[in-house]
């Protein structure tokens, strides 16, 4: 950031972003990978529905929730800029199922003095752990209480979108294009697309708000597979197995096993891929295992799945009569091919976040976003920071500065679209 946090929040925006993200992750919307039905949680309506009820007291005639959650509302331009082209504001509603996310207690922690916040559990969001703290003595933090995550992700960038049409709703001065709201259910499944209306936007590109520390733009992502291996083991009493037993949770064992440890989540950063064993079940004669497959490189991401392939030959080997059979599903794809054929919509992201006061920098996700789904099929849609940190945690925490900021990186792209 240019400027010191607190002058930051000396902005007008402050209050109304920080109330907004409070209000929002009390509200449950655990996603559920395991269920292919869009939204995989009735849960996600409720913050859909108070959307739509908010955005049509805001004035938006124009507001649409289909039947699987997907959430649409659009702004006309300024008189005279009709002809403008339109461009959408993307964030989703659910949160990640990796710890709990019901009942959520948000903290508001003003002028932060750079000390260990004491969370329950005897948990503590630590400097000497996470030394960018540092960076953000006299910010407001708004952090979980430790017993849940605090849902940020990514009602973070649902507070700071709201914020600021709020803002250009209350401000007829500040001239802009055609505008489009999008809130969409399931990002963190990877099935959140599956079923999104695409035809019916009118956007030549969109901005994702689903990233992290201030001046963050975000054009290049992982290719994401998940790979579910099923596995068929062979039963009798075990008392007289010799030579004619396999058992399929001692295969599953030695799958992950095998799996190498130097490429997985915690050992990888920056444009290193990794397999990641998401899940494991079984017994004698069934067992599962679901690998979440992870690389920026199309080759890297070919050698991967063939890895997996091989692996299950091996354990086959190695327990005669059973049987290992793997099933790829592709769930998002490297956004920055699609990207680098639309220049302009990551240079006027990048001069918005310098005109409003950021250092814009760009680093690879280690992840994706609904912008990369969005981008394959069309719509090129870099992501935008929206200040989350530690998401997907008991440690989570947002920055209030830091959203502030995006806020006016919404309002100056408005404008730059609108030039």
């Amino acid at each position: 950031m240019k400027s010191a946090p607190s002058t930051i929040l000396a902005r007008p925006h402050s209050a109304a972003v920080i109330e907004r993200l409070e209000r929002y992750a009390r509200i449950e919307t655990t996603s559920d990978r395991h269920v292919e039905t869009i939204p995989s949680t009735p849960s996600q309506w409720n913050l859909a529905r108070l959307l739509v009820d908010e955005l049509k007291a805001l004035g938006i005639a124009d507001v649409s929730l289909d039947e699987h959650c997907y959430l649409i509302a659009r702004l006309p331009a300024s008189p005279g800029l009709e002809g403008r082209p339109s461009i959408g504001l993307m964030a989703h509603l659910d949160t990640a199922s990796d710890v709990p996310g019901a009942e959520v207690k948000p903290s508001v922690v003003e002028n932060y003095d750079g000390k260990a916040i004491t969370l329950a559990n005897g948990l503590s969001i630590d400097p000497l752990e996470f030394e960018e703290l540092a960076d953000y003595v006299g910010d407001t933090l708004i952090t979980t209480d430790g017993n849940t995550l605090l849902g940020a992700d990514d009602k973070a960038g649902i507070a700071v979108t709201m914020t600021a049409v709020a803002w250009l709703l209350s401000h007829p001065e500040l001239l802009h294009g055609p505008l489009e709201v999008i809130f969409t259910p399931d990002e963190e499944t990877g099935n959140g697309m599956n079923l999104f209306p695409v035809k019916s936007l009118k956007s030549v590109a969109c901005y994702t708000l689903d990233a992290g520390r201030g001046g963050e733009i975000e054009f290049e992502c992982f290719n994401a597979y998940e790979v579910r291996v099923e596995i068929t083991g062979k039963s009798i009493h075990p008392g007289y197995a010799r030579g004619k037993f396999a058992n399929a949770t001692a295969m599953a064992a030695s799958f992950v096993s095998m799996i190498p440890r130097s490429e997985s989540p915690e050992a990888t950063d920056g444009w290193f891929g990794y397999y990641n064993a998401h899940s494991i079940s079984g017994e004698v004669e069934k067992a599962r295992i679901e690998v979440l497959v992870r690389d920026f490189d199309d080759e890297g991401m070919k050698r991967r799945l063939e890895v997996l392939d091989s692996l299950a030959r091996a354990v086959e080997a190695q327990f005669p009569g059973g049987r290992v059979e793997t099933t790829r599903k592709k769930q998002y794809l490297n956004m920055r091919k699609k990207l680098d054929e639309s220049p302009e919509v990551l240079a006027r992201i990048l001069k918005a976040a310098s005109l409003a006061g950021a250092e814009p920098f760009s680093r690879p996700i280690r992840g994706g976003t609904d912008g990369a789904r969005l981008t394959e099929m069309g719509i090129p849609t870099p992501n935008v920071f929206a200040g989350m940190h530690n998401f997907h945690s008991r440690l989570e925490w947002a920055s209030a500065s830091e959203m502030v900021l995006a806020v006016d990186t919404l309002l100056e792209l408005a404008r730059l679209w609108a030039e």
